[in-house]
């Protein structure tokens, strides 16, 4: 099987396709990614080597460059490549919406060209916007984006489904909480309060920190869409959560109390636009249908993420001096 992985030297996609070649050793991976600010080629050094990777610096909202690496064969599509930060998009919400929206639709258009497979939209459930004190998102919770960014994940989700009902492409979406671990960018919650958190700097909580969201652990989010690239059912949209909900103010306090750091280094800062109160994901379809378990509980988690940062230093250092873009 040859899989394009677009957005794949971003931090989940580069966790799935160190995950895909390790499980699958025969199928051939190719990763598309623009490399902007988020993409770190570094991510992917322990694979760089393997016969069957290949990287191609292209941008998905290219028509010209989509179609030349369609032409060299392309039987599934997992789509990561996103502008994802919500800071960003109250900034600049046109970038966001060219990679999420048009990026999207040009990718579409090659895989009914050139018939793919299966095409799968990793898209985030932020989508649904925000719940109150009680109930999960599931995948009939209408779409009521309230930022940019989830705006344009959900124009571009959108488009997926359209695509299937019109052209009878071969689609699954999938919408996931977020996500920790491994190589994740440091201006994300976790990696930027410990790497704060090491330097003993102060730590930006937005607001009252209740915010609540549901953490799932980036190899679980893997394992998860491994399971609907071939288990999936064509059409259907799968939510992926962790059951992990915890405010923002318990995730800098855990993370503190790891590192044997002072709750004093904690400062709250004015409250984002828009900021969604709670998210959470109800992830029964993908257990029932596709027999999917998480293998981490946040605890778990939590401590191998905080150790990975511990353990590569050099990794986070070369992003914060601009060092991983040469």
């Amino acid at each position: 099987m040859r899989v394009l992985v677009t957005g794949g030297a971003g931090f989940i996609g580069s966790n799935f396709i160190i995950y895909m070649l390790n499980k699958y050793p025969n199928y051939q991976i190719v990763n598309m990614d623009f490399i902007t600010y988020a993409g770190n080629l570094d991510n992917l050094k322990s694979i760089e080597d393997n016969t069957n990777y290949t990287f191609v610096r292209a941008d998905i909202a290219d028509p010209v460059a989509v179609d030349l690496i369609f032409q060299q064969g392309v039987d599934v599509v997992v789509n990561f490549a996103a502008e994802s930060h919500v800071d960003r998009s109250i900034l600049s919400p046109n970038i966001f919406v060219r990679t999420n929206v048009l990026g999207t639709q040009v990718l579409l258009d090659a895989a009914k060209k050139y018939e793919v497979t299966k095409y799968v939209q990793v898209s985030t459930d932020e989508v649904y916007g925000t719940l109150g004190e009680t109930g999960l998102f599931t995948e009939k919770t209408p779409l009521q984006p309230n930022s940019p960014y989830s705006a344009s994940k959900a124009g571009g989700d959108l488009l997926v489904r359209a695509y299937h009902e019109t052209f009878d492409l071969p689609v699954n979406i999938t919408r996931c909480s977020n996500n920790y671990g491994p190589y994740q960018f440091p201006e994300k919650l976790i990696p930027l309060m410990i790497i704060k958190a090491l330097h003993d700097e102060a730590l930006p909580i937005y607001g009252d920190g209740l915010h609540i969201r549901d953490w799932l652990y980036v190899e679980d989010h893997c394992s998860a869409i491994d399971l609907v690239i071939h288990q999936g059912k064509v059409g259907e949209v799968y939510n992926i959560g962790g059951n992990n909900e915890r405010t923002n103010i318990h995730i800098v306090k855990t993370i503190l109390k790891e590192l044997n750091k002072p709750e004093s280094l904690m400062t709250f800062v004015e409250d984002r636009l828009g900021h969604d109160r709670r998210y959470g994901i109800d992830p029964a379809k993908l257990v029932s249908e596709l027999g999917w378990k998480p293998k981490y509980s946040f605890e778990t988690g939590i401590k191998a993420t905080i150790a990975w940062y511990l353990s590569n230093k050099e990794w986070w250092k070369r992003i914060q001096s601009g060092e991983y873009q040469q």
